[in-house]
């Protein structure tokens, strides 16, 4: 049973539609799993009534055997952020605001994962209302990093990446205003895509930084990324930012590699720290792009410093979105996030503008990179996953010696959220005491179909899905 629960979800579908493995199987061993697994890395924070997911697992087994089965993940479980609706089924945003909100309509993103034939299992742990690159709050506590128990599996989406890791469930969904799927998938060893801004509707949702959310899927392949992709993506009028269709065969890996592409490397943005392993697994990777046909030379960039404005753009719409209960958010709330009561009156409209102009300034910079190469590599985060102790430290307090920011472990990612532009984390190494780091690959505007391909072509050249962590167990 721990055998399957270590495929990928496109092979479990393959298996199911063959008749070899039943949906009911897969249901029982990611059950047991988490029985097993989820008190120690609190990952998971609601899950559906056992009785409920046999009963559905064994109609999609029905549906197989009578051949009307049309979606390509038949009786798959997947796991769902604890900040997106599901129907029938409690969505806390890890806050006490939402302590006992049940929502009466699934999300876009459940609804088509459901239509595809997948089962919501339960939902995953989160920070509160996802502010956080940790994953801890008041209602739950934290979400344990199943490399090392007493590191941070990052946030705001490491209860997705965790229980990915450990093996507890085979999908799961996240969303990124910052890193906040990039991140965990760096710290945890899985693969998080951030499709381009819009790709995946976000509906319903709470009135706040919208336009910088981006839906997107956490796996423990390319493959099964892509298949999300081609599930999830595409417009739906219930949110105005969607994109419009694509090509249907814009989501597919296809085989051909990195041959010919044109990629450029940076391990510093002009701002950065960054910490010798993890530069030096960006490098080796990029040399390992090279021996696969690519063209790719290393460039030194001088971006403009995001962090300050995704700080006030965050503080601004949290309380604001909120502040018809703002004394009893306050009374609360996570004490990490309690400064930002104070921060949100700090703000005029004129600063929000003028910090705003640096979106302008990066975008501009940006163009002219990517007018000339495909794509770029870049550290996920700085380093690997920090030490971490519920209500700690939201980000590493130095890096080899140096003093940095409280949330630097966003500075490689939250670039990324301001144009919109498609970026993967993907496992690339370890450190030397044995913790996964991440390369993040960004492509173009839309050009998801590019950062797939080089994901899969790098998942080949240096495999990761057999990595198991210790704390995971076998």
């Amino acid at each position: 049973m721990n055998d399957l629960c270590w495929l990928d979800a496109t092979a479990l579908a393959g298996l199911i539609q063959e008749k070899k493995v039943s949906p009911r199987e897969i249901m029982t061993g990611c059950l047991e799993r988490i029985s097993s697994l989820n008190p120690r890395l609190n990952a998971i924070v609601t899950l559906e009534e056992e009785e409920t997911l046999q009963q559905q697992a064994a109609l999609a087994e029905k549906k197989v055997a009578a051949g009307t089965c049309t979606g390509p993940l038949p009786g798959v479980p997947f796991l769902v952020k604890d900040n997106v609706y599901t129907r029938g089924m409690r969505t806390t945003m890890g806050s006490r605001l939402f302590e006992h909100y049940v929502p009466a309509e699934d999300a876009v993103l459940v609804e088509r994962l459901k239509g595809a034939g997948a089962i919501v299992i339960g939902k995953s742990n989160l920070s509160e209302f996802g502010l956080l690159p940790v994953t801890d709050n008041v209602l739950f506590g934290s979400t344990q990093n199943p490399w090392d128990l007493h590191r941070t599996s990052g946030g705001s989406s490491g209860g997705s990446a965790a229980a990915l890791a450990a093996g507890m469930v085979p999908l799961a969904t996240g969303n990124d205003a910052g890193g906040s799927i990039r991140v965990p998938a760096s710290y945890c060893g899985v693969y998080g895509i951030k499709p381009s801004f819009g790709r995946i509707p976000s509906h319903p949702k709470l009135t706040g930084w919208e336009t910088l959310v981006h839906e997107g899927p956490l796996t423990r392949s390319v493959a099964d990324a892509a298949l999300m992709l081609q599930i999830l993506a595409g417009p739906d009028e219930r949110d105005r930012l969607s994109l419009p269709s694509c090509r249907s065969d814009d989501f597919q890996v296809e085989s051909g590699g990195v041959q010919g592409m044109k990629i450029a490397c940076c391990v510093n943005l002009g701002y950065t720290h960054v910490h010798p392993d993890v530069a030096g697994a960006v490098l080796t990777a990029a040399r390992v792009f090279e021996e696969m046909g690519a063209e790719v030379e290393e460039l030194t960039l001088d971006l403009p410093d995001m962090l300050d404005l995704l700080q006030a753009m965050t503080v601004v719409a949290a309380v604001t979105a909120h502040e018809d209960r703002l004394e009893e958010w306050q009374r609360g709330c996570y004490p990490k996030i309690h400064s930002i009561f104070a921060q949100a009156d700090h703000y005029t409209a004129r600063d929000m503008v003028r910090l705003g102009r640096s979106k302008e300034v990066l975008w501009t910079r940006l163009k002219e990179i990517f007018a000339a190469y495909e794509l770029l590599l870049l550290p996920t985060t700085p380093t690997a996953a920090f030490p971490f102790v519920p209500g700690g430290n939201i980000g590493p307090r130095e890096i080899i010696g140096q003093k940095v920011r409280s949330l630097s472990s966003l500075e490689f990612t939250c670039p990324f959220n301001f144009t919109g532009q498609p970026a993967a984390s993907v496992p690339c190494g370890f450190d030397p005491e044995g913790l996964p780091m991440g390369l993040q690959i960004v492509g173009r505007r839309f050009a998801e179909r590019a950062v797939l391909r080089a994901s899969a072509a790098f998942e080949e050249a240096r495999p990761w899905k057999d990595q198991r962590p210790l704390a995971a167990g076998p």
